[in-house]
């Protein structure tokens, strides 16, 4: 049964069937798919149409007329309002077999090619506290909840320090506890938004362009060591040196304390200097022994334990016996090159940021490494016929491209190269898929492994197996 209201039906009873994309999952109303997020399938629930198109229609969650028994109990006070871990409301090994699911269908219906059996994703041992790098945002005014604003109650306006509401630039959710990264992440935060309220510091407003306070970063590794870069809006010294003096007192743990200074409309800090205001410059992750310097703009993946896994999921793939020529393709700061450097004659890495090249030759140096090359530039345009004639044919190629997949030109060179192997480590299957299918006449894929990087979220990594044909 569905009443109407102002054009958007209230629909009574929706069953929710399935998992859908974006951290969704769905039911069917007269033929019509409904997105309704915050359920799981198993859930019975009456739902507030909000956006209503030809295809289908997405709404919210008004009752909960019966709860799935595939419902887990989110353990997080601010679940479904600050955006991140949508599926906290799902066990854990319900949420990898549909990213299992996932892989497999994305690969079936978009690269339409043959396949082995999907492995089972292979789950993250920690899925809370995971992350090593999270960037909260300073704003003048918290955001107020559903529950706040129906309480009717006068609310005086209150800074934040937390995550951006989901889809709104401006508007920033204060956040009490963080379940995604370890101590001292939560306890730097709420004593920074402290001191600076107490001591008169301004916080962002993003509309107006003011304030002082703008960004924190903080990165913690598995040596212990922990990164505090504070974004600040002026350049103002004494309040800067007065906010983290009071930080690196409060907090001995912190081994590299840095700043930037962002005058700009924008968040972004990619263009700009960041200043070691005390202690060191970068911060050391440990991998098998392997030593990487990570400095705060090195990119580094963000679930360091699940890393070690996905890693050693693409070493094993490549099949590596000590006389290869191995290209890593989109290598970044070259963590997968050195990674796989002992077990290969040599390692060639090309990747487009100038300075994540110049971090994976670092990262050699650190670790004694010295048959890896790394070359810098557009991977179209680097990676040519005549870059393989001078650097010699690869004998497996391992690619780690951005969500965009790989360029065709790049693809048709490596056809062109004609390695034994292929190993393809992908955040999205869907991209992934559309290039398996440009690959499939000359190579077959023989091993397709998913790996979560991000529990509780709808993302999944996915690492495929390609031989040559014969």
């Amino acid at each position: 049964m569905a009443r109407k209201k102002a054009n958007y039906p209230l629909i009574e009873g929706l069953e929710i069937t399935s998992l859908a994309a974006e951290g969704k999952a769905m039911g069917r109303w007269q033929e019509v798919v409904v997105f309704v997020p915050m359920t799981v399938p198993g859930d019975v629930v009456d739902v507030q149409i909000r956006v209503k198109r030809r295809r289908y229609m997405e709404g919210t969650v008004v009752r909960y007329v019966k709860r799935s028994p595939h419902r887990a109990e989110p353990f997080c006070e601010h679940f479904g309002v600050c955006g991140g871990c949508k599926w906290q409301n799902l066990p854990y090994d319900e949420q990898l077999r549909f990213k299992t699911g996932q892989v497999r269908d994305q690969l079936t219906r978009i690269g339409k090619i043959e396949l082995p059996e999907v492995a089972p994703c292979l789950g993250s041992a920690e899925t809370r506290f995971y992350r090593n790098k999270l960037e909260y945002t300073f704003a003048d005014r918290r955001w107020l909840t559903r529950e706040e604003v129906e309480a009717g109650e006068a609310i005086k306006p209150a800074p934040a320090a937390g995550f951006h509401i989901p889809g709104m630039f401006d508007k920033v959710l204060d956040i009490r506890r963080c379940w995604l990264q370890p101590e001292p992440s939560n306890a730097i935060r709420l004593e920074a938004k402290r001191f600076c309220i107490e001591h008169g510091y301004t916080f962002h407003n993003a509309r107006e362009h003011t304030g002082f306070m703008r960004n924190m970063v903080v990165r913690t590794a598995s040596t212990g060591e922990v990164m505090v870069i504070v974004v600040f809006g002026a350049d103002d010294r004494e309040r800067i040196a007065a906010l983290l003096d009071h930080l690196a007192a409060a907090f001995p743990a912190i081994t590299s304390l840095m700043y930037v200074v962002n005058t700009k409309w924008n968040d972004s800090t990619g263009d700009l200097e960041a200043v070691c205001y005390r202690g060191k410059d970068h911060i050391i992750e440990r991998m098998e022994g392997l030593r990487f310097k990570v400095g705060p703009k090195s990119f580094y993946q963000t679930n360091s334990a699940q890393a070690y896994e996905l890693y050693k999921v693409a070493r094993d793939f490549a099949e590596l016996t000590g006389g290869e020529t191995l290209y890593d393709l989109y290598t970044g700061t070259g963590t997968i090159a050195n990674f796989c450097a002992s077990r290969c004659a040599r390692v060639v890495g090309i990747e487009y940021v100038p300075e994540a090249i110049e971090d994976a030759k670092v990262n050699s140096a650190l670790n004694g490494i010295g048959n890896t090359s790394f070359h810098a530039g557009d991977m179209k345009e680097v990676l040519s016929d005549a870059f393989v004639a001078a650097h010699g044919r690869p004998d497996v190629v391992i690619l780690d491209p951005p969500r965009a997949g790989v360029d065709e030109p790049v693809i048709e060179v490596i056809l062109r190269a004609a390695p034994d192997r292929i190993v393809y480590v992908s955040c999205n299957p869907a991209t992934q898929a559309r290039d398996l299918a440009l690959l499939d006449g000359a190579y077959r894929v023989e091993r397709v492994q998913p790996v979560d990087m991000f529990p509780h979220t709808h993302h999944v990594e996915n690492v495929v197996k390609l031989v040559r044909r014969r």
